[in-house]
């Protein structure tokens, strides 16, 4: 397959293209670090700051990447020492926001598949939150103002229609202090003394009988969140400790194994984004980000080319950068991901490896090979290229999706945790494994049109 070529109409377009280029990007990359000090990076970063980091991924990207590209007509010294630095720069920067949008997209995956409402997005704002439970009442106390009653629905323990009571809480479940007495029918009581024997359930039996489930720490070790579900009779509602309250849903609710995993994805993501954003607040103030920092101030100001950059002409750098990007093309199985639910993505599913699937690698590399172009066309048009969009995303869909897939499997690993949890990550990895396949069809399809576009 050929990609769309350059105008042969044009002239030549000079190495002062490229350094223009690159003396704008290194000012974007100051301009970024300037933002990113004055709206402050710490433990609770602002949106500024987030926004900042992703300007300064943005430009170190696009610095890089074109020091790959235009290598000839650049000192060959400082391009091989500057573009790691770049690239590392980059990836450090990139891991915080990683973690927060692969958990966000797991966790709304879980409650579409549950059929309940989209996880709201989780922050210090995000509704009220709950992080330590409140004592357990004594019993036929009434509960203080403010606090949520357990509701009796009509007609159950005698209840009079329209009329709501107040559970006795002696027998509170561990995490949230919510009462989970049933009597033998699965009904809530109301002040009086169940038998002894029905006092005691599952957690399982809890969730069908009454619609209440509580997550506690129990499918992982160390401390966490705790997500609570509680159901009426005819729907329910989620609410995580760290993320707030949730309105209920139309239809459906978590089930056991679906909240639990939730839980215990937001543990391990929650972490690792923790730590990826103490190891980029460490970078950041690092002598190796200063020495880096350093360098692009002297690119803005003054790009080193080589003797050979004088009379070049960018247009065959930029003509071989699409020719690999054409190679690498070709090399994948476009004829089966253009027929949908094909299940190629689904291939070694079952691999105890925990390695990401082999699979996926010639697609990865596609995509870093379509960036590099793209970039490559911003020199040649002295800006942004519109054009490829379509396929970036479609290949950046795919990279979230198998990480995403691979983070599911990953927390199915964790030893100990209940079958309930164990299918639903399962059933969870195996639904991202279907947006590989979607997004490796969307690629096919914008490929295709470049195509007809360059015939």
């Amino acid at each position: 397959m050929a990609q769309r070529h350059l105008d042969p109409t044009a002239g030549p377009v000079p190495a002062d293209a490229l350094a223009g280029y690159l003396r704008a990007q290194a000012t974007e990359f100051l301009r970024a670090l300037r933002l990113h000090r004055e709206t402050g990076a710490g433990a609770a970063a602002s949106e500024g700051s987030v926004e900042a980091a992703r300007a300064l991924r943005r430009a170190a990207r696009r610095v890089s990447g074109s020091l790959h590209t235009f290598q000839p007509v650049l000192d060959p010294d400082w391009s091989e020492a500057m573009r790691p630095e770049l690239a590392w720069v980059s990836g450090t920067l990139a891991l915080e926001h990683a973690h927060a949008s692969r958990l966000q997209q797991l966790l709304l995956a879980l409650h579409r598949l549950s059929g309940a409402a989209p996880f709201p997005p989780q922050g210090p704002a995000a509704g009220t939150t709950a992080r330590t439970a409140a004592p357990p009442l004594p019993r036929d106390r009434p509960a203080p103002a403010g606090s949520a009653p357990a509701t009796v629905p009509a007609g159950a323990t005698g209840a009079a229609p329209g009329r709501t009571g107040t559970a006795p809480c002696d027998t509170p479940a561990p995490a949230d202090g919510t009462c989970g007495r049933t009597d033998t029918a699965g009904r809530a009581t109301t002040g009086r003394t169940a038998p002894a024997r029905a006092t005691t359930v599952t957690a399982s039996a809890t969730a069908v009988r009454t619609g209440t489930v509580t997550v506690g720490a129990a499918d992982a070790p160390g401390r966490g969140p705790t997500a609570t579900a509680a159901a009426g009779p005819r729907g329910g509602a989620l609410a995580v400790a760290a993320g707030g309250a949730v309105p209920a849903p139309d239809r459906g609710n978590l089930t056991v194994g679906a909240a639990k995993a939730g839980a215990l994805l937001d543990r391990q993501l929650t972490l690792a984004r923790t730590r990826a954003h103490s190891t980029a607040l460490q970078a950041l103030g690092s002598s190796r980000f200063h020495a880096v920092a350093d360098k692009v101030a002297v690119l803005a100001s003054e790009v080193p080319l080589s003797p050979a950059a004088a009379g070049a002409d960018l247009r065959p750098l930029a003509d071989a950068a699409r020719d690999r990007l054409t190679d690498a093309v070709a090399a994948l199985p476009l004829l089966t991901a253009g027929s949908p639910y094909n299940a190629e993505a689904l291939i070694h599913g079952l691999s105890p490896d925990p390695a990401p699937h082999p699979q996926d690698a010639p697609w990865h590399q596609v995509r870093l090979l379509l960036r590099l172009h793209r970039y490559a066309l911003e020199v040649l048009h002295a800006g942004q290229y519109p054009g490829l969009l379509d396929a970036g995303e479609a290949l950046d869909r795919h990279r979230d999706a198998a990480e995403a897939a691979a983070a599911a499997a990953q927390a199915a690993r964790t030893p100990r945790i209940a079958p309930a949890t164990a299918y639903a990550l399962g059933v969870l990895h195996a639904d991202q494994r279907h947006e590989v396949e979607a997004a490796r069809y969307a690629f096919q399809r914008c490929w295709q049109k470049e195509v007809i576009g360059s015939s």
